[in-house]
């Protein structure tokens, strides 16, 4: 045998190793949460991971032909989904002690010190007798930093109001009754900082969206009538950062989900009362600390 192959072999191998280790805290966080991961065509009552060619974005000449294409590969990895009941809306999530997403996160970086791993959280506000939360994890992949797409890595750290120009959602009712489809349309997309409150938390290793539904009469009143009918709709939701400038073209999902058939009754209990983190404010070069309240 060759010692040169051999030692390549055994290099690879430990690569592999490590790279299998930091992904270990992942699978951890999509498997432990209420709402399970289910096959993307038969599965009910869960979530799956939706490819991106299902969805159609602003392709490379869109700003002067108008041509949307599919998506292509997400910029971020699944990471799980929680869906949450509450007696209080339930904000920034991902600061509080019993986040189970982080917890996982911050055990695999006790083991793995050099691990630079970024979450994008999207938490969608049910209001209502009892508040829901639907949150979306996504974290960034081993080989591809968080900067290495320039308007992500811009949304991430830039203000509230770019964000809220630019962040949107792409939707497509997968199964539902007709008059859902009536009122929502099969594929459709949205601004949803312009549409609705959004509220973004930075921390040290992520941020979250925070979308309060409640601040649309319009959107609250399709939420209620696709309640009515939870468990018959499956829906594909793809969240990205809109490319409003030439350079910025073509459009990339950051993440997405789709939501099976869903059950009410299968939420999470989370108390609201329960102390979050304290993040402190971010220093010139991007580095925050937290403390528990």
């Amino acid at each position: 045998m060759c010692p040169t192959k051999h030692k390549k072999s055994h290099l690879h191998q430990n690569c592999n190793n490590r790279t299998n280790s930091a992904e270990d805290w992942r699978e951890e966080a999509i498997n432990g949460g209420s709402l399970k991961q289910v096959d993307l065509h038969t599965g009910s009552n869960g979530w799956a991971s939706p490819p991106g060619e299902l969805f159609l974005l602003r392709g490379p000449n869109y700003f002067s032909r108008k041509v949307k294409n599919p998506a292509g590969e997400w910029l971020l990895n699944p990471a799980g989904v929680d869906w949450l009941r509450s007696n209080a809306k339930l904000d920034h999530v991902l600061a509080r002690p019993d986040n189970r997403v982080m917890n996982a996160l911050r055990a695999s970086e006790n083991r793995e010190k050099s691990s630079k791993t970024f979450i994008v959280a999207v938490n969608l506000q049910v209001p209502g007798r009892d508040h829901y939360s639907a949150v979306f994890y996504f974290s960034s992949k081993i080989d591809q930093p968080i900067n290495s797409n320039p308007l992500l890595h811009e949304f991430i750290n830039d203000s509230d109001a770019f964000r809220s120009s630019r962040f949107k959602i792409v939707s497509k009712i997968v199964k539902g009754p007709w008059i859902l489809r009536t009122a929502v349309g099969n594929y459709s997309a949205c601004l949803l900082g312009k549409a609705l409150n959004c509220y973004y938390h930075r921390g040290p290793n992520y941020l979250e969206i925070d979308v309060d539904i409640g601040s649309s009469a319009i959107a609250s009143a399709i939420l209620r009538l696709a309640l009515g009918s939870v468990t018959a709709v499956t829906v594909d939701m793809g969240f990205l950062v809109e490319a409003q400038k030439e350079e910025e073209l073509p459009e990339k999902i950051f993440g997405a989900v789709r939501i099976c058939q869903m059950e009410m009754s299968s939420a999470t209990f989370v108390d609201s009362a329960t102390p979050t983190s304290k993040v402190l404010p971010m220093s010139s070069g991007g580095d925050t600390e937290t403390e528990e309240d």
